[in-house]
């Protein structure tokens, strides 16, 4: 942590500042997991230690709860679980996410004390719960939470008390970092991270984290790397400058982003593009020529999309991913004559659409969306965020499996360059698009040099090869860097 040092910034919290000058792409800090659980929903399909979803999993012999990639995986995790198997076992089940993530807390704290451990620059004891602040209905789930607890708890643990106990889980609902699979693509699983705790939130940030599952496929355990998040310089950064990330995702309004982080962190963002209501024209704007709508229909046109959306977000959960195609288009012909291209409304309804269409093997049509979604976002995000590095991946990839080489391989190269800088060449999703990128050029170069040829090798290729399956569509419509409980 030589490369940060705490600092109290006018009208915040306390937060961290640079010691030296950075570069995109550089790594500022790596931070373990002081503590971290899988979500419940995926405790049979992802690693307890290394959070690696995997088809096969070897279960714990004691609890039959806790599952794990291998034994190098079961031995890691033994000093956090220990513990928690036998309380798993007496309870007769496991307890939610949150309980259990409290358990390992209070387990650790046990072991080595409250305060400062090693490279941490913050004691668990010392972050911010935010407990005082909570409404009613927040209130009464966390005395349910502590009282679910309290049950699982040992006997033979040492005993904390009732308001030491709420701190922890205050501190879980607003610190607690979601942590994704090891292609970076779906939420697996949350942690406390204290050190990236003191890290200050900016609408347009400097720094990004990221989540890397650590390696432990060599035979030798030397060469093992570590589960961690890695705070990366989207740009350049000098000596002295604070350093920030973005709490919540920049494609909102400037004050549904500001509603948001005060629900969910209790703080009244005062950050730049907030006070100014930078880019909020784009994320409004309507048709501007000779036919540029009136109020009247442009108000009309967005209750409309606000509708449908509830209608799409219903039929999502349901599965009902026709409807769902059906109702996205009944949408956009109703906005494309009145909202422009970096429309909110428009752009929400795109992605959901051109990635349902993936998923139902429509390629052309998902690539039309898509093309259109990535020119929006382009205009509106950082140059090096993350969500747009992933969103153009998958654009190039469905432009790919639609046989649209050229623009395929364009956006997998554009991808490619800004998860350089936000995951780095190590990360497996930026190693599968270096493979990709390698992929697309080979066949950008057969497709120039004789077009024909290159739709008969590829309608070949297609035919002797089952047909790939896309990812389910997500049915999470916002995405933020910290994980709050439902």
């Amino acid at each position: 942590m030589e490369n940060v040092e705490v600092f109290n910034p006018e009208a915040k919290g306390r937060g961290l500042k640079a010691t030296k000058d950075f570069w995109a792409g550089d790594v500022i800090f790596a931070e373990t997991a002081y503590a971290a659980v899988v979500f419940d929903n995926l405790t049979h399909s992802v690693c307890h230690t290394c959070f690696k979803r995997q088809e096969k999993l070897q279960r714990c012999g004691q609890c039959k709860f806790a599952h794990y990639c291998d034994r190098t995986c079961q031995k890691d995790s033994w000093v956090n679980h220990k513990y928690e198997c036998a309380a798993v076992k007496k309870l007769g089940k496991a307890p939610n996410e949150n309980i259990r993530l409290a358990g390992r807390i209070l387990w650790r704290i046990e072991r080595e004390g409250g305060g400062l451990t090693e490279g941490c620059l913050v004691s668990v004891d010392d972050l911010e719960s935010h407990v005082e602040h909570f409404d009613q209905e927040e209130k009464t789930g966390l005395m349910e939470d502590v009282q679910t607890f309290l049950d699982y708890w040992p006997s033979q643990s040492k005993q904390f008390a009732m308001q030491y106990i709420s701190h922890i889980f205050g501190l879980i609902n607003c610190n607690g970092f979601t942590l994704s699979d090891q292609r970076g693509l779906q939420a697996v699983g949350v942690g406390i991270f204290p050190n990236l705790c003191l890290v200050n939130h900016d609408c347009w940030p400097n720094c990004t984290v990221i989540f890397n599952n650590g390696n432990h496929e060599a035979v030798k355990s030397m060469f093992h790397t570590q589960m961690r998040i890695e705070l990366r310089a989207l740009g350049k950064i000098n000596k002295g400058e604070e350093l920030n990330v973005s709490y919540v995702d920049f494609l909102n309004l400037s004050e549904d982003r500001r509603q948001q982080l005060k629900k969910q962190y209790y703080f009244d963002c005062t950050c730049e593009h907030c006070t100014k209501k930078t880019k909020d024209d784009l994320l409004l704007a309507v048709i501007d020529d000779e036919t540029k709508p009136s109020e009247s229909v442009v108000k009309e046109v967005i209750q409309f999309s606000v509708n449908t959306m509830e209608k799409i977000d219903k039929a999502r959960s349901e599965g009902a991913y026709h409807e769902v195609v059906k109702l996205c288009r009944e949408c956009l012909k109703k906005q494309e004559p009145v909202l422009a291209e970096t429309n909110i409304q428009m752009l929400r309804v795109q992605s959901i659409a051109s990635e349902v269409l993936s998923y139902l093997q429509m390629f052309d049509d998902a690539a039309e969306y898509a093309k259109k979604m990535i020119d929006g976002y382009l205009k509106i995000y950082h140059p090096n965020n993350a969500q747009l590095g992933m969103s153009v991946m998958r654009a190039g990839v469905t432009h790919w499996h639609a046989g649209l080489i050229e623009v395929g391989h364009g956006m997998i190269c554009k991808a490619y360059a800004i998860l350089l800088v936000t995951h780095g060449p190590s990360h497996p999703i930026t190693k599968d698009l270096e493979v990709m990128r390698g992929q697309t050029e080979m066949e950008l170069r057969m497709f120039q040099q004789n077009e024909f040829v290159y739709y008969k090798m590829r309608e070949a290729a297609l035919s002797n090869k089952p047909m790939c399956v896309m990812q389910e569509p997500s049915k999470e419509n916002e995405t933020t860097l910290f994980h709050k409980k439902p």
